[in-house]
């Protein structure tokens, strides 16, 4: 009788074991938890982590992230989360204090301040304000990738051949990406490349597609719009006929109708060229709620309407 229950002490802590193991296993093969800010970031996180990472991302469609405030929800996705990545250079400002705290218990990486300083464009008039819209450069976008893709290696060492695959086949989207946005670009006349919006989100993408960018508002959004920007503006698009002018999807319109209608009554016509995605990309499940067909659809919407003659 002893040895019988023997037997089944040694079978019952064979099975405890078979079973922690097998937790183990199944805690170990569960994807990798990643909270990223902007969907931009998310995006492209995703494409690189596949089924390795299980991606949230903070702020949606239409969303402003220069003046976003973190929901309780957010803070529990921040909490929960194994890794987090945000833009940096003070684009979620409202939320600086919150990435300092968890920074101290679980991996932060701010992707913009990853990338070589002297890559980044600053604000002409206060050149100690950096612009953190760094996704509009597309090279400069891969190294902040590639800075995330380390920060996923760290926690996924034994997985850092499937990674780095993954984001050599995601770089070379992009590379495709660079090419056919500089064909669209590179349509556009000389004396008509002027990018005019509401906000000035697309400094880097005016370097490196060689386009004069104006923003109405500064970097930010929170910068009050003044009717001396708006009467210069009207001035240079009647100067230089300049035939469109943006809206963006997360920001009002009403400085670039006030334009549009300010250069109307300067005997210019300039019509409304489109919307375009800045702060935030499209609804998901669609191409523009990715980054690359996000970054598309405004080289294509910016290329089509620049070539217009505004009649």
């Amino acid at each position: 009788m002893k040895k019988q229950s023997a037997a089944m002490g040694l079978m019952l802590i064979g099975g405890l074991l078979t079973a922690c193991g097998d937790q183990e296993q199944q805690a170990d093969e569960s994807p990798v938890k990643v909270v990223a800010t902007t969907s931009q970031i998310g995006d492209s996180v995703s494409e690189i982590g596949g089924d390795l990472v299980e991606v949230t991302s903070l702020m949606g469609p239409g969303v402003d992230p220069h003046s976003y405030q973190a929901t309780q929800n957010d803070i529990n996705a921040l909490q929960e989360a194994d890794i987090v990545f945000y833009n940096g250079l003070h684009l979620e400002g409202k939320m600086d204090e919150i990435f300092e705290q968890i920074s101290g218990s679980k991996p932060v990486l701010a992707l913009g301040e990853a990338v070589e300083e002297e890559n980044l464009l600053t604000d002409a008039d206060n050149p100690e304000v950096v612009d953190p819209h760094i996704w509009f450069d597309v090279p400069l976008w891969k190294e902040a990738l590639e800075s995330a893709t380390s920060e996923l290696i760290e926690l996924l060492p034994e997985d850092e051949e499937v990674l780095e695959d993954q984001k050599n086949a995601y770089f070379e989207e992009l590379d495709s990406l660079i090419e056919e946005s500089e064909n669209l670009m590179g349509s556009i006349d000389e004396e008509k490349r002027v990018l005019v919006t509401a906000h000035d989100a697309f400094g880097y993408f005016g370097r490196m597609h060689d386009l004069e960018v104006i923003g109405l508002q500064g970097l930010s959004t929170e910068d009050e719009v003044g009717i001396n920007e708006i009467q210069q503006t009207v001035n240079l698009l009647t100067e230089r006929e300049i035939p469109s002018v943006f809206v963006e999807s997360s920001i009002s319109d009403r400085s670039i109708q006030a334009v549009i209608q300010g250069a109307e009554q300067s005997g210019h016509k300039v019509s409304l060229g489109g919307e375009l995605y800045s702060d935030a990309m499209g609804e998901e499940e669609t191409e523009e709620g990715t980054y690359i067909g996000m970054y598309l659809h405004n080289a294509k919407t910016i290329s089509k309407a620049l070539q217009e003659d505004g009649e």
